[in-house]
């Protein structure tokens, strides 16, 4: 019990020592149907996250139908840090032109995990997508995972939000006011001047006679 305890106390260590920007290293092994393709990598200097690539038959692409989704391979298997976790994420450009996304996004890998990764994916256009072999279909981004204790507890702070939630903090950024209700002033009537030289005259009145037919 005393080993166990100390091995959860090292890996909690480690997991505090990976901080956001910190460069670590991942062991990477390629399967067999993965062999030939690149490994994941950083398309600019300032990229979050590494593509990642289908590993499928060069002879046999796959087609996505709309509102279908599968699980596509890439061939790798990952050594991930203590402290780490990888996620997989969307490719925006992917989204945004045929409506092909992460249906479980974002996909978490474990760093105890040593299976293929592999990268859920759905069709939410309106036409068939055809996967080819060694084709960008997802990223993976690295990130330090932060873990806690749970303290059991009958009494919570109390916040001024409560327990408001699902819209409860509105949708708009501009403060909204109540217009102020303001009673309606009559309006005095002013009596209009005469011009000079204009001759006095009676207003006309309207007849509420008919005239016989």
């Amino acid at each position: 019990m005393k080993a166990k305890a100390a091995k959860s106390k090292t890996a909690s260590k480690a997991a505090k020592t990976v901080k956001p920007g910190t460069v670590v290293e991942v062991k990477v092994a390629q399967l067999r149907h993965g062999e030939g393709l690149p490994l994941p990598a950083y398309q600019t200097e300032g990229s979050a996250g590494l593509d990642l690539l289908a590993a499928i038959d060069e002879t046999m692409p796959w087609i996505l139908q709309p509102r279908d989704r599968t699980a596509v391979p890439t061939g790798l298997t990952l050594e991930l840090p203590p402290g780490t976790e990888a996620q997989v994420r969307p490719r925006s450009g992917l989204a945004w032109k045929h409506g092909i996304t992460v249906l479980n996004s974002p996909g978490t890998i474990d760093s105890d995990y040593r299976g293929e990764v592999q990268v859920i994916l759905i069709n939410l256009g309106s036409e068939p997508f055809m996967i080819r072999r060694g084709e960008r279909i997802a990223q993976l981004v690295i990130a330090p995972v932060t873990r806690a204790t749970l303290a059991a507890t009958l009494v919570l702070s109390q916040t001024k939000r409560g327990a408001g939630g699902f819209g409860s903090t509105g949708t708009s950024t501009i403060a909204e006011e109540k217009p102020k209700s303001k009673k309606a002033k009559k309006k005095k009537s002013v009596p209009l001047k005469r011009a000079a030289g204009e001759r006095g005259s009676k207003p006309m009145r309207r007849s509420t006679s008919r005239r016989a037919p």
